[in-house]
Formats: structure tokens, sequence, C-alpha cells
């Protein structure tokens, strides 16, 4: 057989499109040439390729002309993932392997020159992609490198098989009476283990009642928080605990976080179904936060799926990668358009901001004077855009604390005391709207977050006092509907409105 077929996926985005490696044999002067649009790093293969037949004790053609074509020849190709697929294509040419079991199965995974087979990126979108290529079918197989197979196992529905070593594939698609006898390993999901990562406790924070208060409304119906105050106040301490106000994902919401984090290779096992923190350096930039590059890669907005990203320091950030945001904050995901593709990332996180008045950081800080004049702090504040405060839907001040107040001031409630009611306030969200109040919009925010007549009236007022936009306006109706819900209120009464109005007006200094 001079003409072989092997099925692989390659990775566009989060989408993982089948490519089809075809491997011909033919006489005349021998060389070992690759087509498809292949990256230099798909190029390399055949130096892997090569070596890791020979060093398996496998035969290569090394007086043929090898011809390797990967098609759609239109679809950008990257990363050693077609090592595996390559090398099976070349034995099933040379009449070594089984074309029957061959054809039921995908592979994908990059060899060392000994042969051993080394974990992929992606290997979740492309067991997903596989599930859904099926469309309720009986779908092929998948076989990888163990580690990534492991990984991949975590989607139900598929035939996941791991390798360590080309050899066990190889022997397991030998047609009958030539191999070993032996078959393919199913995979198994790792376990999770009990859980070492400790969430700090919100009751270490000394005082700040208030912004513990915004916290936990925050928390309870999935808004955006920003928090102003000076040097040392505490602003980092309960952004790092506020992961710990959250309940654990759910399955499909641990599956969505755990394929983002696959194709960026910095998925976890261990960290299955806990919300993830990322907090990038304010030195970052706009591709660094929400993604690109060539071929474009998640930011750390998409790593921050269904969990949080906390950005310390603000307006330290670079202009461009803050204004980033701002689309992302409105509608969950990111799409990063280039010349000749497009690909969309999900961006569904919560944000966590926090921030110093001014350039010294003691504007209003009764401890210690300012040494600011009103035009810098004017402008250091001026570094967020109007737009994107607009999408911040919690703005709070973290006042300094004296230190005698530090002292004296006993524990507060636990974050598991918090988090029960965080819980109960997004499971009655839940079972009224199936969806949490930051995502009300359109018929749904008209019918659950109808406000009593007088708190109506009140937010109308201040609106038009304060000239706040529309956006501004729907967003504090629902931070309303969520204190309301705290409250285990049905209506959103005036008192829950004057609380939401609060939250609106911290960066108004001055």
């Amino acid at each position: 057989m001079s003409l072989a077929i092997v099925h692989s996926r390659a990775l566009d985005g989060l989408k993982a499109p089948e490519v089809t490696v075809e491997v011909h044999l033919a006489n005349g002067l021998p060389s070992f040439t690759l087509v498809g649009l292949a990256d230099t790093e798909v190029k390399e293969a055949r130096e892997r390729v090569r070596a890791a037949l020979s060093n398996s004790g496998l035969e290569f053609p090394f007086n043929k002309r090898v011809t390797v074509n990967l098609a759609p020849a239109d679809l950008p190709k990257e990363s050693g993932r077609f090592d595996l697929p390559i090398a099976l294509g070349i034995l099933a040419a040379m009449g070594h392997l089984d074309p029957a079991r061959l054809a039921e199965l995908e592979f994908a995974g990059e060899l060392s020159l000994g042969g051993e087979l080394r974990p992929v990126r992606g290997a979740l979108p492309m067991a997903l992609a596989l599930r859904r290529a099926a469309g309720g079918a009986r779908p092929r197989g998948l076989v990888l490198p163990q580690a990534s197979a492991a990984e991949a196992a975590l989607v139900e529905g598929v035939r996941l098989y791991g390798a360590a070593h080309l050899m066990e594939v190889v022997e397991a698609l030998r047609p009958d009476g030539q191999g070993n006898g032996a078959d393919l390993v199913r995979a198994k999901a790792n376990e999770p283990a009990a859980s070492t990562v400790t969430v700090p406790d919100l009751k270490e924070v000394k005082g700040q009642t208030a912004a513990k208060r915004a916290l936990e409304v925050a928390a309870a119906g999935g808004h955006s928080l920003l928090m102003v105050g000076p040097p040392g106040t505490g602003k980092s301490m309960l952004a790092q605990r506020f992961a710990g106000l959250l309940p654990s994902l759910t399955d499909d919401e641990a599956l969505e976080s755990a394929a983002v984090l696959s194709l960026a290779a910095c998925f976890d096992a261990q960290r299955w179904r806990q919300r993830l923190v990322r907090s990038p350096h304010h030195t970052a930039s706009s591709v660094a936060l929400v993604g690109g590059g060539s071929p474009p890669r998640p930011g750390e907005i998409s790593l921050a799926h269904h969990g949080i990203l906390f950005l310390d320091e603000l307006p330290e950030f670079p202009r461009a990668a803050l204004e980033a945001l701002r689309e992302p904050l409105e509608t969950g995901h990111i799409t990063i358009a280039r010349a000749a593709r497009r690909h969309d990332f999900p961006a569904r996180f919560q944000l966590i901001g926090a921030m110093n008045p001014c350039p010294c950081g003691h504007f209003g800080n009764p401890l210690k004077a300012c040494r600011c004049t009103p035009d810098q702090v004017a402008r250091y504040q001026a570094r967020l855009s109007g737009p994107l405060l607009d999408r911040v839907d919690v703005q709070i001040e973290v006042p300094a604390v004296a230190p005698d107040v530090l002292a004296n001031s006993p524990d507060g409630e636990a974050s598991s005391v918090v988090a029960a009611r965080v819980s109960q306030a997004r499971e009655r969200q839940r079972a009224r709207q199936g969806v949490l109040n930051v995502d009300l919009a359109g018929g749904l925010l008209d019918e659950h977050a109808q406000a009593a007549p007088a708190a109506s009236v009140f937010l109308q007022a201040a609106c038009a006092r304060l000239g706040w936009s529309g956006r501004a306006f729907h967003r504090v109706l629902k931070l309303a509907r969520t204190i309301a819900d705290l409250a285990g209120s049905e209506a959103i009464l005036q008192a829950h409105m004057a609380e939401a109005i609060q939250y609106r007006r911290v960066l108004q200094l001055g």
C-alpha cells in the first residue's frame, strides 16, 4: 500500500477542526515533503518522525519519495501534535498497520527522538469537537499521550486512549497475527484529590465592614467591583478572599473553563470545579489581557472564564488594555479578528479592581496628608474612562483604618458564613429567572427587576441628578435586585435602591 490516511485535529481558537493526514510513498529521488499550510513546528516533524521510527526499531522508507499532505490546505497547522499521525501514516503506507483499525481512531501527539509521546495543548477542545462532530452517532476514538488523555477524559461520551510510547500505538494497530496482541488502554480522568489550596478567610480582615458588605453583594449577583483607597488599607486582602465567597463551578462551567485552560496548556486537574483567580501585573499589554498573537491565544480574561480577574493598581495598566475590557465585560466573550481568520473565546469573568485615589495614594486619607494637586488627582482618576467605569457595578471606598481600631477590632464573619448567604441568593436568582442578576437583560430585566414605586422614583431622581447613562440606570437596578435577594425580599424597596446607588459614587471625588 503506497497511500494511507490518518485522522487528526488542529486547533482553531476553541474549535478543533478535523485534519486528514495523507501519506504517499512513491519511487524517485528520496525525499520527505510536508505540505498543507504547516507552521515551522509542524515542518520540524520530519526530523522527529524519522528519528522516532528508527530509534523505536521501526522501518523508515529512506529510499522512497515521502509526501505528507495535511488537509484542508487553507487551515493553518501548528505545534507538534501531528507527529504521531504522520508516523502512523508512514507505517500504514508501508503496509505495517491495519487500515480498518486506523480509520476508527483519531490521533494527536508530539514524538521525542526516542519515540516517547509528549503531551499536547488543547486535548479538551479536541475531545469536545470529536463529540460534537459525531452528531449523536458513535464518534471515533481519540488516541493521545497519557497526560493529555487523562485531561480529555473529563469529556463524557468519547472513547479516549492513552499511550506513553509510539510502539504501544503501533502494536495495537498491526494486522491480526502480526502484533503482540496488546490493545490501547482506555484513559480515565484524574480523580481530583482533596484540594490543598487554602483560600484566606474574610474574618482575617479587621474593620472594613462596608467593603466586606460590597464583596458580598458583588459575589451574590456576579457583579464587577472596584475598590478605591489609600495604600495598605486591605484592598488586596479583600480581593484575595473574594473567591472564598463564591460557590464551586457546576460540571458544565468547569468543563468550559478547563477547555480554555487546556488551550493555553495550563489546566490543572487538581483545580477541577474551583474558580480561578487570574491577577496579571499592571505592565500586561492588551494582547495579554484579551488575547491575540499568531495564531491567536486566549488572554487573561478568557483564562478567568467563570472565575475572577483581579487587576491591582488599575490606573497603571496601559489605557489600550483597559479599554479592551469594555466589550467583554458587557458580552461575556471576545472576538479576535485578523485578516484571514476570526477567533471567538469565552470571557465571562468577574472583574475585581483596586486602585489608589491619586498618585501619592492619600487623597481623602484622614491619617496622612495628600501632596497631590487637584489637577493631578483628576488626571490620575481620568485614566479610567467613563465608559469603562460605567460597566463596573460596585465602586467602593476602602478607607484607612486607625491603629487603635486595628488592634481592638474583633474578628468579623467567616467566609463560610457569608458564602452561605451568597449561595442562597444565587439559588433564588436561578430559580426565579434562570441566570444571575448581572446577566438580566431586555424582557427578563423588566420582568424580574421591578422596583417598588418609591424605589423607582428614587432611582430616577438620582440618575437625573448625577447624569447617569441608561446603562448605569439598568446596572443599578440589577444591583438593587441582588441586594433585595440577599435580604430575602421579593420586591426592590427604597432601602435596597439607596444602597445600590451608593455603590456607584465613589470616584466622584472632588
